[in-house]
């Protein structure tokens, strides 16, 4: 009987702690995806629209918009991590540490650094810690996340339970400000909001006020921009429903995205503290964000600071401001609950 020579996938019972895996088909980015990803979503934070704007805040360029990066290291993950996966459960202890420009090779690895089988025996939830290099072998990002797989053998005894003790948010003093960046000379005209770091308060919270309904051809465009191949986001037989979930970095995109209304000068995102995707998203959804101020901070950069926000993605039915329930349950219409650190001018 010949040997299969098509893949099935990485299932539960294949990972093992300490385990580094190298992630297939290294990927090199263009101004292509910019403009992909500004067609795809109302992306307009000026950094990364325009050249003249990076170049007047000490850039060489505009960089690749922060999450295109992040997609593209994630997408690449997706084949050995969770082409099997029941569900993305988590981030923490995100940092992106360069730009990525154009014409920047990505590839990625992942360390699994936790392992811990469900009761059901049937699913077991995976730590890796990703990292994605450019072609220089410079780490331009680093995350970790944890995913729900499914369990293969179901005969294999479970491995010892190790649960990585991580960092609830990255502090301050970790960022990784770009070098050269300077916002001593910021034009708040060009950039599209006056509102700079010393204008928002801790615990205020902003209503995006916009609204995006999700496609179905353009959420499967995007999944296969960042040659995601996660089964669930095109395969209608994955679900008795014959519902394709929308990847959830297409949800962060958007919210992001939707953020520009009220955050305009949040420009660059730094680090990536938490994040759930508390509900599932299906096309015709439509998606609204709001967001509420963690904390601020300051840098040895000129002109720049650091602003720690909570971004909520929901669906028609959230008003700004409602996240859980009174025993601490996701609301049904909270979709993304994420929680990171942007550079904002002071």
């Amino acid at each position: 009987m010949p040997v299969s020579k098509t893949n099935p996938g990485w299932f539960f019972e294949d990972y093992s702690i300490g385990q580094v895996i190298e992630h297939a088909v290294p990927r090199t980015v263009t101004s292509g995806e910019r403009a992909l990803y500004h067609a795809l979503y109302p992306a307009r934070h000026a950094l990364y629209s325009s050249d003249a704007f990076a170049q007047s805040c000490g850039l060489a360029a505009s960089p690749i918009d922060d999450l295109a990066a992040f997609h593209v290291v994630f997408g690449k993950t997706v084949p050995d991590v969770s082409l099997n996966a029941r569900a993305n459960l988590g981030y923490a202890e995100g940092r992106w540490l360069k730009p990525v420009w154009p014409g920047d090779t990505l590839r990625s690895s992942s360390e699994v650094i936790g392992l811990k089988q469900n009761s059901n025996g049937k699913t077991g939830v995976v730590y890796v810690r990703t990292r994605g290099t450019n072609q220089h072998g410079e780490t331009v990002l680093d995350y970790v996340r944890w995913v729900m797989v499914k369990k293969n053998d179901l005969d294999r005894p479970a491995p010892e339970t190790v649960v990585p003790d991580l960092a609830t948010a990255v502090e301050p003093a970790d960022l990784v400000i770009p070098e050269g960046l300077d916002f001593s000379s910021y034009d708040f005209t060009l950039a599209g909001e006056p509102h700079r770091l010393g204008d928002y308060q801790i615990g205020e919270v902003i209503d995006h006020v916009d609204g995006v309904t999700v496609e179905e051809a353009e959420h499967m465009m995007a999944t296969r921009l960042w040659q995601n191949t996660s089964k669930v986001h095109f395969d209608g037989t994955q679900r008795e429903d014959g519902k394709r979930i929308v990847y959830g970095g297409h949800v962060i995109s958007m919210a992001r995205a939707l953020s520009f209304n009220g955050l305009a000068n949040a420009q660059m995102i730094v680090a990536l503290n938490a994040g759930a995707h508390a509900n599932p998203t299906f096309s015709g959804t439509t998606i609204r964000a709001w967001s509420e101020v963690l904390d601020t901070a300051e840098t040895d950069r000129p002109g720049v600071g650091a602003i720690r926000l909570r971004l909520v993605a929901t669906s028609e039915a959230g008003r700004a401001g409602e996240l859980k329930d009174e025993s601490g349950k996701y609301l049904p219409h909270v979709l993304l609950d994420l929680d990171y650190w942007a550079l904002m001018p002071v």
